[in-house]
């Protein structure tokens, strides 16, 4: 490894580069040429759904260190946790993607992105313009309360396993199984497909 511009190793003005440096070089490719997987759920009752959604898929394939793979099919879902009736239903998605980011700062973007939804946290289970949850970040499982991983409910939510099985039929969440084991096993009352939508790949 030489500097810019030098004229070649015979050059005597080359210096050679500490190990140190190298090493460090290599870590950062590593890390840019080895992204990690993550799953996200996003969810919406309010407003325009469906353009909400597609909303957000955009600004995470925006966020630098972040490319979206997959996108699922869209489903509608009676709100958890309230009396039925009490609020609009949800579309939700589950998003698949890669990314450099480390777990605090996806959670971090993740958030920003709900605010520019116009997101308000008033209640536990009220209704949001947006939900954009990490659902698991490559193998991680942390206890952390701040990014607990993987989600501490997304094993028994058939909003966010149906979606993910559907467009990731392998797909497993860690230190629970696989998602199809984990969706046999609830119920899937009031999560329906909407096969007459989509949410489309970003160019």
């Amino acid at each position: 490894m030489t500097r810019p511009f030098a004229q070649g190793h015979s050059d005597p003005t080359v210096q050679p580069v500490p190990a140190s440096v190298v090493e460090q070089v290599d870590a950062a490719d590593t890390t840019l040429s080895n992204p990690k997987r993550a799953v996200i759920s996003i969810g919406s009752n309010l407003g325009n759904r469906l353009e909400t959604l597609q909303g957000a898929v955009d600004a995470l394939e925006d966020t630098p260190g972040v490319r979206v793979k997959a996108v699922s099919p869209v489903y509608e879902t009676e709100p958890w946790g309230v009396e039925p009736g009490s609020q609009p239903s949800y579309f939700n998605a589950v998003v698949v993607l890669k990314t450099t980011l480390p777990p605090s700062s996806l959670l971090e973007r993740a958030h920003a992105v709900e605010e520019a939804f116009n997101r308000v946290r008033d209640e536990r289970w009220g209704p949001r313009t947006l939900d954009v949850d990490i659902v698991a970040y490559a193998d991680v499982t942390s206890d952390d309360p701040k990014l607990t991983l993987p989600h501490p409910r997304a094993h028994e939510r058939a909003f966010v396993l149906a979606p993910w099985h559907d467009v990731d039929p392998q797909a497993q969440l860690p230190g629970l199984g696989t998602v199809v084991e984990l969706l046999s096993a609830i119920t899937r009352d009031g999560v329906e497909p909407r096969g007459d939508l989509e949410l489309r790949l970003p160019e």
